[in-house]
């Protein structure tokens, strides 16, 4: 799927996407661009923390909850990293196999660590 065809939302139901309001499409927008963006820098730092894994290895859905909450974490810093981190971890509970959050969790928590150390050097 390219570009313009996420950003149609034209993979959402039909009844489903008009429950949401253009604030909210917009906010989708720009993670789905920033992360397209950044995919290569992304996918670097969530390599760096798969301990014993390798991209191949993980599910499709996981990548789609690791990218997007790793563009958040290391590109929107008006959001707190543990709302972030939280809101992975249920749409991982929901949508992932029975231990994604687990897994999603340590790899988002050690991100995060990496990042907070980062900034204080």
């Amino acid at each position: 799927m390219n570009q313009s065809e996420l950003l149609s939302f034209s993979w959402i139901d039909e009844e489903k996407l008009h429950k949401y309001d253009e604030d909210a499409k917009n906010f989708a927008s720009l993670i789905i661009v920033g992360v397209l963006e950044n995919v290569d820098d992304i996918d670097r730092e969530i390599q760096k923390h798969l301990e014993h894994w390798t991209f191949d290895r993980l599910k499709k859905v996981d990548v789609a909850i690791l990218r997007t909450s790793v563009y958040a974490l290391l590109f929107q810093s008006d959001i707190p990293p543990q709302i972030t981190i939280d809101e992975a971890i249920e749409i991982a509970k929901e949508y992932g196999s029975d231990d994604s959050f687990r897994f999603i969790n340590g790899v988002l928590d050690a991100v995060w660590k990496q990042q907070k150390n980062s900034t204080r050097s």
